[in-house]
């Protein structure tokens, strides 16, 4: 194809030095588009996308406005899901908590037979304590692993952590 001259008009160029080879019809004047980044320069996924594998750790993200955040500098908010799973699970828990309450209270006449209070009491407050303290520890214990491997520990402590004197007597003759 021909060569196009540019036409100048009041000392500008309309054409702009345009030429026929076939990138130009894929950019504008002025967009980096057509040239090639070194993808290892600037490497950051788009928001919602996680990198695994082998340097991961050096992935930034790219924010709405084009701006890249450092890997350092990423800040991980729960989604929606997640923080769904944490609310039921944690209202279990705190359940759970209330079922111990009311099981030891219940039990505390029975085991009065069979040991001293002050035998009695530290268990008593240990298992009022158990669900909080699973749910302190699983938080803490898996910050930065994936999230099934939270919920699999949380809910693994919704299966442990069950109140049986309260599930098996209940609170009926109270």
């Amino acid at each position: 194809m021909a060569r196009c001259t540019p036409s100048i008009v009041d000392g500008v160029s309309y054409s702009g030095g345009m030429t026929s080879d076939s990138d130009d019809a894929l950019s504008w004047d002025g967009d980096e588009a057509s040239t090639p980044k070194d993808p290892a320069a600037d490497p950051a996924l788009p928001r919602g996308w996680n990198a695994v594998g082998k340097g991961s750790g050096d992935v930034g993200r790219v924010a709405d406005d084009g701006t890249v955040t450092p890997a350092d500098d990423t800040d991980r908010g729960l989604s929606n899901a997640m923080l769904l799973v944490l609310g039921v699970v944690g209202g279990v828990y705190l359940l759970y908590t209330i079922g111990w309450v009311v099981a030891g209270l219940r039990l505390r006449p029975l085991a009065s037979f069979l040991v001293d209070d002050f035998m009695f009491l530290p268990w008593f407050v240990l298992a009022i304590a158990a669900p909080a303290l699973w749910f302190l520890a699983s938080w803490v214990l898996t910050r930065g692993k994936a999230a099934w491997i939270r919920i699999s520990v949380l809910i693994a402590g919704v299966v442990l952590l069950v109140p049986w004197p309260f599930v098996t007597v209940g609170v009926i003759g109270a």
